[in-house]
C-alpha cells in the first residue's frame, strides 16, 4: 500500500510538472517574441531566464493554493477550472510586473491570446491526465461502518466520486468492535467510520492502524477541538492543552492591523461599483439602498451587518426571519445579479473598518437563527469565540447551502488552527469561489437547517 502512494504521488506530481512546463513554454514563446522587445532594457541569456522563473514560481504557488495540480484528488472539472483561475492570477500579475518595467501599459492583446492558449494546454492536459490517471489507479473498495444514523447522504457524497471511491460494503457497529475488525481485514482498501460513539470507533480505529488499513473518519466536536491543542510535556508525560481563548493578543492586533488598512484601501477602489450598485437599487424599486439587520459578532456582541439590499423591501413584512432559499422569489432582478457577483457585501467593508467584522471568520448570525442552532447544537455557541467575518472557513470549503452542522465543523477548524497565514490563504481561496456559483445558491427545500426539525447532531 505504501508503494502505491508513492507511485500515485510521483505520477501526480509528473503530470502537473507537465502542465506547468507546456505553460512555462506558452510564456518563454509571448515573451520572447513580443513582450521582451519592448522593455526599457535589453534582456540577456540570465534576464530571460529569471523572468521564466518567476513565472513558474509564481503558476506554481497558484496552481497549489488552488488545487490546479491536484490530480486524481478532485474532480476534473474542478481541476481545470482551479489551473484555468490560478493562470489568470498569475498572468495578471505577470502584466503588472511588465508595466512597471516599462513605466507604462502595455498591449494586452498579446496576453489575452497566451492566456487562451495556455487555456486550451489546461483543458487538454486535464482530460489526458485524468483518464491516464484513472487507467493506472482504480477505484478505492471501502468498509462503510455505521451507527443508528442515516447513511443515504454519505453514500451520495461517495457515489459522486466514484472514479476514487466504491463503498462496496456497509455495516452496522451492531455487530460489534470484534467483528468489524474481522471483516475489516477482507481486503479493503479502507475503512470508513460514520457517526459512531467514541468508544467503538477508537477500538476499531487502533486495530486498522496496527494493521495499516486506511481510516476515513467523521470526526466530531471535541475531535476538532482537540486538534488545536497546544503540546505540552510534564516531564516525561505528553499532554494536550486546549486553552480557555482562541487567539492572542499578537494574533489579534495583527489581525485588526490587516483587516482595518485592507478595508479602508479595497473600500476606495470598489467606491466606483458601490456607487453604480446604489443607483441601480434605486432606481429599480425607489427603496432603501442599504439593508441593515442585527447579527451577533464575538462573545454574541450585536451589531448591524450592513448590505445592499436584495430582496423586495416588504421580504419579511411578518417579522419572521427566513434563510433565502433556492429560486427564492423575494430576490428582486437587481438582487440576484449582486448576490451572483457578491456585491450585496461590499457595504460589510465598513462593518469591517468599525471592528464589528474581520475579513475572515465565522459568518454572522441573526441572534434569533442562533438560539434555534443552539437548541439542536448546543456546540454552535463555540463559533461566536472570535469576531464574525465577511468570508470564512466554512464558505471556502462548504456551499451556501451546506448543512450548519458541517459548516459549525469547518469553522470550529479554523478557530482551532489559526494564524495569520490562514487568514491569507483563506482571502486568496475566497477569490476562487466569487466565480463558483453553487456557493451563493440558497437553501434547498429538503435540507436540514435550525429552522426545521430533526437537525443532524453527533453520535456520542
Amino acid at each position: 500500500m505504501r508503494k502505491l502512494e508513492t507511485y500515485k504521488r510521483l505520477i501526480q506530481i509528473a503530470l502537473s510538472s507537465c502542465c506547468i512546463a507546456l505553460q512555462m513554454v506558452i510564456y518563454a514563446l509571448f515573451w520572447y517574441g513580443y513582450y521582451s522587445e519592448r522593455m526599457y532594457l535589453k534582456f540577456y541569456f540570465k534576464g530571460h531566464i529569471l523572468m521564466l522563473f518567476v513565472y513558474v514560481v509564481l503558476l506554481f504557488f497558484f496552481s497549489q493554493m488552488y488545487g490546479g495540480m491536484r490530480i486524481g484528488y478532485l474532480r476534473s472539472g474542478e481541476v481545470m477550472f482551479s489551473q484555468v483561475f490560478a493562470t489568470l492570477c498569475v498572468n495578471a500579475i505577470t502584466y503588472l510586473q511588465m508595466c512597471l518595467m516599462v513605466r507604462g501599459f502595455l498591449d494586452i492583446v498579446p496576453l489575452f491570446y497566451m492566456t487562451l492558449s495556455e487555456a486550451a494546454v489546461i483543458v487538454l492536459w486535464t482530460m489526458g491526465s485524468a483518464g491516464i490517471y484513472r487507467r493506472i489507479f482504480s477505484p478505492r473498495n471501502l468498509l462503510l461502518v455505521h451507527g443508528d444514523r442515516p447513511i443515504e447522504d454519505i453514500l451520495q457524497k461517495f457515489a459522486s466520486r466514484s472514479d476514487k471511491y466504491r463503498i462496496t460494503k456497509n455495516i452496522h457497529i451492531g455487530i460489534g468492535a470484534d467483528g468489524i475488525c474481522r471483516e475489516a481485514e477482507n481486503g479493503y482498501d479502507g475503512v470508513v467510520l460514520w457517526d459512531i460513539p467514541a468508544q467503538i470507533r477508537n477500538k476499531i480505529y487502533k486495530f486498522c492502524f496496527g494493521v495499516g488499513i486506511r481510516v476515513y473518519i467523521m470526526p466530531k466536536i471535541p475531535d476538532i477541538l482537540i486538534k488545536g491543542a497546544d503540546q505540552l510535556h510534564l516531564f516525561d508525560t505528553p499532554i494536550l492543552l486546549t486553552r480557555e481563548y482562541v487567539l492572542s493578543v499578537e494574533q489579534r492586533m495583527a489581525k485588526r492591523i490587516i483587516d482595518f488598512v485592507c478595508a479602508v484601501l479595497l473600500c476606495v477602489i470598489a467606491s466606483p461599483i458601490m456607487l453604480l450598485t446604489a443607483i441601480a437599487i434605486k432606481l429599480y424599486d425607489r427603496g432603501p439602498v442599504l439593508y441593515k439587520q442585527v447579527r451577533c459578532t464575538r462573545d454574541m456582541r450585536e451589531f448591524y451587518i450592513l448590505k445592499f439590499r436584495s430582496m423586495r423591501v416588504d421580504a419579511e413584512k411578518d417579522g419572521v426571519a427566513r434563510l433565502a432559499s433556492k429560486n427564492d422569489d423575494r430576490i428582486t432582478p437587481v438582487g440576484k445579479f449582486i448576490r451572483m457577483v457578491r456585491i450585496d457585501e461590499l457595504p460589510q467593508l465598513f462593518n469591517i473598518v468599525k471592528g464589528e467584522m474581520t475579513f475572515i471568520g465565522p459568518r454572522p448570525e441573526r441572534p434569533e437563527i442562533i438560539m434555534q442552532y443552539i437548541a439542536d447544537m448546543p456546540e454552535f455557541i463555540f463559533r461566536t469565540k472570535v469576531k464574525a467575518g465577511l468570508a470564512g472557513y466554512a464558505q471556502v470549503y462548504g456551499k451556501y447551502n451546506t448543512t450548519p452542522y458541517d459548516k459549525l465543523k469547518l469553522d470550529l477548524f479554523y478557530i482551532e488552527n489559526y494564524s495569520i497565514w490562514l487568514d491569507i490563504k483563506l482571502m486568496l481561496l475566497t477569490l476562487k469561489i466569487l466565480f463558483k456559483p453553487d456557493s451563493t445558491e440558497g437553501i434547498d427545500s429538503s435540507q436540514t437547517t435550525a429552522m426545521k426539525s430533526g437537525a443532524h447532531r453527533e453520535g456520542k
